[in-house]
């Protein structure tokens, strides 16, 4: 058997009182929870680990014959470091700290049905565990008072769902739909204008059922923004280049600039230089609090020659480029 230094385990020293284990816990827990770490067993194993050292260090009198048996151990240990190796784990007099028979551990929090339930039915807790402490057994008592002796433990939330859905831009402009398979059910989720990578859509109640009569959990849509043949998003701006021929760079007009609603005429002033950029108001992204507030259009200027050119305007444009050659500096 292998002997666990609990206090090792969730980081604080052996003098810690209840609030600083109960704070290394919570902070642990939400790292290394399963439904944050999908298909880790690491983070499984730790996670069944540090909420093993909770339980024996939360409860007062656990508490007390976990120290005692750490203290002997440790110096048990100390004895024996002239020794090749160290001392066994297996000589040390493990029977002396047995649970006695019938004995069961206290359980703090979460009930022994939850944890198997988390963990496929495998027991949430080592040998060295249920050795010193004896078999968790449902209806011992929880932090709140509750036994669940002779029934079927307290009501319990469903586990929330989370769903990654790529979504186009035109979608997240406009607003969209996916069907999303959650076990048997088929759910219909709308998209709402305005959501961005990583954006959270929440659907009240459809999760994973809840136990013994506890509520269902909530379905989490996680949307991610595609890229685009023509649009850049930054913020609630986008971006985007617009070719401009260069007679009207030179002479000024009108280009046709495409958005993702309707197009827009955009005036180009005389010698306007590639590179140039123009904002057109109102032309981004809506926001996803604030639907009928959008940003802007940045349309960046990116000259082109006429197609085809004829052979007239080539000419003209050697003598153009002779007459600048032949003119001062």
């Amino acid at each position: 058997m292998e002997f666990k230094d609990y206090y090792e385990v969730l980081g604080v020293p052996p003098d810690a009182d209840a609030k600083a284990i109960k704070a290394a816990y919570r902070k642990l827990a939400r790292q290394l929870h399963p439904d944050v770490n999908p298909g880790n067993k690491e983070a499984e194993e730790k996670f069944k680990t540090i909420n093993e050292a909770y339980q024996a260090l939360s409860n007062p009198e656990q508490r007390k014959k976990y120290d005692q048996l750490r203290l002997q151990y440790l110096r048990w240990q100390q004895t024996g470091r002239g020794q090749p190796g160290g001392r066994p784990q297996q000589d040390f007099n493990w029977q002396e700290w047995a649970a006695r028979p019938g004995e069961g551990v206290n359980v703090e929090y979460t009930t022994v049905d939850d944890l198997n339930d988390l963990f496929g039915g495998q027991s949430p807790f080592s040998d060295f565990f249920t050795s010193i402490f004896g078999q968790a057994q449902a209806g011992r008592s929880t932090a709140a008072g509750r036994s669940t002796a002779g029934g079927r433990g307290p009501a319990r939330r469903g586990q929330d769902v989370e769903v990654q859905a790529d979504v186009t831009l035109e979608e997240a402009y406009h607003g969209s739909t996916r069907q999303v398979q959650i076990g048997d059910r088929r759910i219909e989720v709308r998209i709402p204008p305005g959501v961005r990578t990583g954006s959270r859509v929440r659907l009240s109640g459809q999760g994973e059922p809840g136990r013994n009569g506890g509520p269902p959990g909530d379905l989490y849509l996680i949307t991610r923004i595609l890229p685009h043949p023509s649009f850049e998003l930054e913020g609630d701006d986008l971006h985007m280049e617009v070719p401009v021929d260069i007679y009207t760079a030179v002479l000024g007009g009108e280009v046709r600039v495409p958005t993702l609603d309707r197009p827009v005429m955009l005036k180009i002033p005389p010698r306007t230089q590639a590179g140039r950029s123009f904002r057109i108001r109102g032309k981004g992204m809506p926001r996803l609090s604030q639907p009928n507030t959008r940003g802007d259009l940045y349309a960046r200027v990116r000259l082109v020659l006429p197609e085809p050119m004829t052979e007239a305007e080539i000419n003209a444009f050697r003598e153009l480029a002779a007459r600048r050659a032949r003119q001062p500096a």
